[in-house]
């Protein structure tokens, strides 16, 4: 494979990836006079340079041989345009980058449009790499590197310039082998062991010993984590030390749990896992706490956008969450992270005080998160 197909066409569930061509002009020169910034780099700046580039020049990267440009499509609308460049053939590695319209943010498109690009290329187009480049300060490009599947790699100090000087960059990647990786226990279904997540702030990564002295100072005397949580109840360090180093780490079938460690340092910030994975439907149930010196910092609703993402490239397509009626800091966080509430069911849930009703919240997937 040493190039793209000029009509290259690329179907997700709500877009259309396809080639700009003169048919876009009016279109596109709405953009342009609008002053929405987007499309891919070289576009005019007047609406009457708009006709020579549809001609020309958004298509001199696919005759470079270096990538292409597609334009984001939903319902007949240009809603954003993504790109592969400086593609090399012959290490089998390219770069993509994306715009969606100021009007269309917010939807998910982004990452729908990036899962569904980087695969191709991964699959059909005959690479085996595909990097992205986000600054650092850009929190909503980040999110869609990590809602894609991308794993976090490093950062470049000073990689990159905007109009107020140099920025921080940080490099995603995905491989070929990304793709094709399977849960590795029982015929492809289960979660495996050591896996790690990374967010913006934080690493979720299996429990070890060291951790069961945050875990009990966590746990001991909390009164939210004694309220909601019946397995606190005389919690002393040696459940606290079992839980870390035996039982966090039996079922990598049903569910998985991860520590919370802020990427910055710092103690445990609690506890994040996915439990009662139905791997037949797709549905899978994930849950936290945190640690009282954590709190109030976005930490669980960080953790459960980590966590949403991870079991949604596993296959999952539906995730739920299952709160106490009375837990409204909890219910909170699933409503920022996009879960919906779907009802409540009667007696559903143990806590200290006994069974309690609890509101059922899920997110299905190509929901924005």
């Amino acid at each position: 494979m040493t190039g793209i197909d000029q009509h290259l066409t690329i179907a997700t569930k709500r877009l259309l990836l396809r080639p700009f061509g003169p048919h876009d002009a009016d279109r596109v020169r709405k953009i342009v006079e609008s002053g929405a910034r987007f499309l891919p780099p070289g576009v005019p700046g007047h609406a009457s340079g708009v006709s020579q580039w549809l001609s020309y020049g958004v298509h001199e990267l696919w005759r470079s041989g270096q990538g292409v440009h597609l334009a984001m499509v939903a319902d007949g609308v240009i809603i954003g345009a993504i790109s592969l460049f400086k593609t090399v053939w012959a290490a089998g590695s390219t770069e993509v980058g994306y715009g969606v319209h100021p009007a269309h943010r917010g939807r998910g498109y982004a990452p729908e449009a990036l899962a569904g690009l980087t695969e191709w290329a991964l699959t059909k187009g005959g690479l085996r790499r595909v990097e992205l480049r986000a600054n650092l300060d850009n929190t909503s490009s980040l999110r869609v590197a990590e809602k894609a599947g991308y794993t976090r790699e490093g950062l470049l100090r000073g990689g990159g310039h905007e109009d107020d000087g140099p920025h921080d960059l940080v490099v995603f990647g995905m491989l070929s082998r990304d793709l094709a990786l399977g849960p590795p226990t029982m015929n492809g279904r289960g979660f495996g062991t050591g896996v790690r997540l990374e967010s913006e702030r934080l690493l979720l990564r299996p429990f070890t010993g060291s951790d069961a002295r945050d875990v009990f100072s966590a746990v001991d005397g909390d009164p939210e984590i004694n309220r909601w949580m019946p397995w606190a109840e005389g919690y002393d360090l040696q459940r606290a030390y079992d839980w870390c180093t035996r039982y966090a780490h039996t079922d990598s079938v049903g569910g998985v749990h991860f520590a919370i460690e802020p990427r910055a340092g710092g103690r445990l910030a609690g506890s994040a896992g996915v439990q009662r994975a139905d791997w037949e439907r797709g549905d899978v149930e994930i849950g936290y706490w945190i640690s009282p010196w954590a709190r109030r910092q976005g930490v669980a609703l960080e953790a459960t956008r980590a966590l949403t993402t991870f079991v949604m490239m596993r296959g999952f397509h539906r995730v739920t969450l299952l709160i106490a009626v009375g837990n409204h800091a909890s219910q909170g966080v699933a409503r920022k992270a996009g879960f919906s509430e779907e009802g409540v069911l009667r007696s559903a849930l143990h806590v200290s005080s006994g069974l309690s009703d609890a509101v059922l919240f899920s997110l299905l997937k190509g929901e924005p998160v």
